[in-house]
């Protein structure tokens, strides 16, 4: 059996489609897949044990690139094509059965969304696979000792990122004596070119207490390094995406986007929202019309999301303690 995934090109947008593909490895052990992603993106499928093959298609003018696609997988005959980027291909291939995801206009997450595609209730949860090497690295990053405090202060896009000082004030809160995480080391994750930013956000914690692994990992090796951490808070992105996946409680910070489709999924995530309507702050947004504008989170205080990171952990810990 021969399956066709078509992913997105975003980090963030693939992580959550990783449940549906689980799903479907699970459902058709013997199938082996093709995987269509960015070469963003793609390194996310390399410890994917049903994949065959990987086709990086990025963005070209014209939107040639679907010409190439088709190019690279008309000569197959597929038993199933599925789309998350709701192109016209999956109808120019042959398949016994496609699965095209559409746009949404209900307020429901992205997850459940996706679900749909295959009348799945609840929808698959996320996953990102990874090898015994991308863990066996996070160990030597991030060797055993006191708990780690995963910040990503970074983001694609300035406009819903958090600003540095505010993660800075938030991390020695937080790390202090008497705070949620006494003492505890502070893990910077982010992608090349964002090393500055996000050394700022630590501008308050003593260097021997960080771990700066900004620019530095390969997603995968990412991964594995988010999941030994004891929280995570970061702005709407990837990563955030990435931390929630691997099960570890996480923070997300939102305002300018919608938390109802993009928040973290899973039953050890929270969102910190901006006190100012998301709807007031997408139209400062399309206002400027520039996507580099900037922060459209200065409202959100580091007081509420020391308080929304308490809950969290909280929750989590009660919840450890029930199923224990």
């Amino acid at each position: 059996m021969k399956i066709l995934f078509i992913a997105n090109s975003r980090v963030g947008d693939v992580v959550l489609s990783t449940g549906l593909l689980n799903y479907l490895a699970s459902r058709h052990p013997d199938a082996r897949f093709t995987i269509v992603a960015s070469s963003l993106s793609a390194p996310l499928f390399d410890a994917f044990e049903h994949r065959e093959r990987t086709i990086v298609i990025d963005k070209k003018s014209w939107s040639r690139h679907w010409f190439d696609l088709w190019r690279a997988c008309v000569g197959k005959r597929w038993s199933l094509v599925v789309d998350m980027r709701g192109s016209a291909l999956a109808y120019l291939l042959w398949t016994k059965e496609r699965r095209v995801l559409r746009t949404s206009k209900a307020p429901e997450h992205r997850v459940i969304s996706i679900g749909r595609l295959l009348d799945l209730s609840p929808p698959p949860s996320p996953q990102v696979w990874t090898a015994a090497r991308h863990r066996e690295a996070a160990m030597r990053l991030i060797p055993p000792g006191s708990p780690v405090l995963g910040m990503g202060p970074t983001a694609a896009w300035a406009y819903k990122t958090w600003s540095a000082a505010n993660f800075a004030v938030l991390a020695r809160r937080l790390t202090e004596p008497g705070g949620l995480l006494p003492g505890a080391r502070v893990a910077l994750f982010g992608g090349p070119g964002e090393e500055m930013a996000a050394q700022q956000a630590v501008a308050t914690i003593p260097p021997d207490r960080v771990i700066n692994l900004v620019g530095r990992l390969d997603l995968l090796t990412a991964q594995a390094c988010l999941e030994r951490c004891a929280l995570y808070i970061g702005n709407d992105s990837g990563l955030m995406h990435m931390a929630a996946a691997g099960g570890v409680p996480t923070l997300g910070l939102f305002g300018p986007t919608s938390p109802v489709h993009y928040h973290p999924w899973g039953p050890r995530t929270a969102v910190a929202q901006a006190p100012i309507p998301y709807e007031q702050l997408r139209a400062q947004y399309r206002a400027s019309g520039d996507v580099k504008a900037g922060s459209l989170l200065d409202s959100l205080t580091p007081e509420a999301v020391e308080n929304a990171a308490r809950a969290l952990l909280q929750r989590a810990h009660h919840a450890a303690a029930g199923a224990g």
